[in-house]
């Protein structure tokens, strides 16, 4: 069942109105539902059960420490991408020996920043990656614990600009090269190898790619392994879908039996970075409509959240359900385009949309917007970052405040030529 749901003719969030967070902290604002959280989190965990698993969130979804916290206090560990996703991580409390630093692009800064905080695991996706963190380990006198990521060349029915598991992608190795790189790399002075690493993309409603995928390594792992070559942990990424419309993606447990099939006698850890899953559906936007434009064969429905406060639409032509805060049952519903007012043509919620009638003033959610919502929202046209909430039953609290114009505008410097130029023109000195 939906944390979002209509009570008394009122969209509510477990015991609290949305209508009343819009009022009292403003809109465009993301609400999100502590309950959906955590039943996504068990519902993923559990189905787990009896595996030696790790499950770590991926904080590329949604940063917000609240959100990561959450998850943490349930045990779960985190994936990260950047020196500034470890450092949230920690923030939230989440264990340095729980974090999994991941991506094609990490920085000798970052590096060492994540040797010194003693991380769990680098997944190292290139061998001029390796041999960085083998320089970087060696000159502290540490041992950088790492999984080698392999690129399966499975391609995932979604988004081509999510698929991360295809031979042409910029994810990982070669699983063919697998075999001999991870030999050079257990014998590098500063590398502790771990084990293997997998990712094939994100929002994957169907089982047939995790299964090519996890056979792959599988077989991968069990040679290596053969050899006498440590491996005590897979890393099988994440990736499973969820519902924006009618899509009808695997259950949990469906997915685990997969998982159980693959790693029957491999002896090995396994780690999971769920992130789509465990938000999207835990999280709502918030907008007010602001103008109804009526054209001859066009109703445009103008709101004040914009594709900087969720890009979604814009970037992949996401669907995402948009529902009226007060109930409109019985209305005839005529198509619409929802809009924001960002001067670009892609800012678009919605086409042709069949929506109930809505006036200037009136209030709406947009759905399945916890995961890459906020944690993609931009200041583009000069708009403020969006303010984020959370939801626990009958409290809500303000987790990320809107950002100000004074503070944004703090954030630019003038260089020191305009100040001379200034106090030039308050001597009456021209040039």
């Amino acid at each position: 069942m939906s944390a979002f749901e209509y009570r008394n003719g009122a969209l509510t969030v477990e015991d609290v109105a949305l209508a009343r967070i819009a009022e009292e902290v403003g809109t465009p604002t993301y609400v999100y539902s502590t309950a959906a959280l955590v039943a996504q989190y068990q519902a993923f965990a559990g189905a787990l059960s009896g595996m030696d698993a790790l499950v770590c969130f991926a904080l590329k979804a949604n940063p917000n420490l609240a959100v990561v916290r959450t998850f943490a206090d349930l045990g779960a560990g985190a994936d990260t991408v950047s020196e500034g996703e470890i450092r949230r991580a920690l923030a939230a409390g989440v264990a340095a020996r729980k974090i999994v630093f991941s991506g094609v692009g990490k920085t000798r800064a970052e590096m060492a920043f994540a040797l010194d905080a003693g991380i769990g695991q680098f997944n190292v996706e290139s061998e001029p990656e390796l041999f960085a963190l083998a320089e970087v380990a060696k000159a502290k006198g540490k041992r950088a614990p790492v999984a080698l990521r392999v690129n399966p060349d499975v391609t995932a029915d979604t988004h081509h600009k999510i698929a991360t598991g295809r031979k042409h992608d910029k994810f990982g190795i070669a699983i063919d090269r697998g075999a001999p790189i991870y030999r050079r790399a257990a014998a590098l002075p500063g590398i502790e190898m771990a084990g293997l690493a997998v990712h094939i993309g994100s929002q994957i409603t169907s089982l047939d790619p995790f299964r090519a995928a996890f056979e792959r390594i599988a077989r991968l792992a069990r040679a290596l392994k053969a050899e006498g070559l440590p491996l005590r942990r897979i890393d099988l990424g994440g990736g499973l879908g969820v519902t924006y419309r009618d899509e009808a993606p695997p259950s949990p447990a469906a997915y685990a039996q997969v998982v159980k099939d693959m790693s029957d006698g491999l002896g090995c850890q396994l780690v999971f970075e769920p992130g789509r899953f465990l938000t999207a559906n835990a999280g709502v936007l918030l907008a007010r409509v602001l103008y109804v434009k009526e054209e001859a064969d066009r109703r445009f429905v103008v709101i004040d959240a914009a594709m900087n406060d969720l890009a979604r639409p814009a970037l992949y032509d996401a669907y995402h359900g948009i529902l009226p805060l007060s109930e409109a049952v019985g209305a005839p519903l005529t198509p619409a385009d929802v809009v924001g007012p960002v001067c670009e043509t892609g800012d678009i919620f919605a086409k042709d949309r069949a929506l109930p009638p809505l006036e200037a003033g009136a209030l709406i959610s947009i759905m399945s917007a916890g995961a890459y919502g906020a944690a993609m929202a931009s200041t583009y046209n000069s708009r403020l970052l969006v303010a984020e909430t959370m939801v626990n039953g009958a409290d809500y609290a303000i987790v990320r405040p809107r950002q100000t114009f004074d503070a944004a505008l703090a954030l630019d410097r003038l260089p020191v030529w305009f100040h001379r130029s200034n106090s030039a023109r308050a001597r009456g000195v021209s040039g």
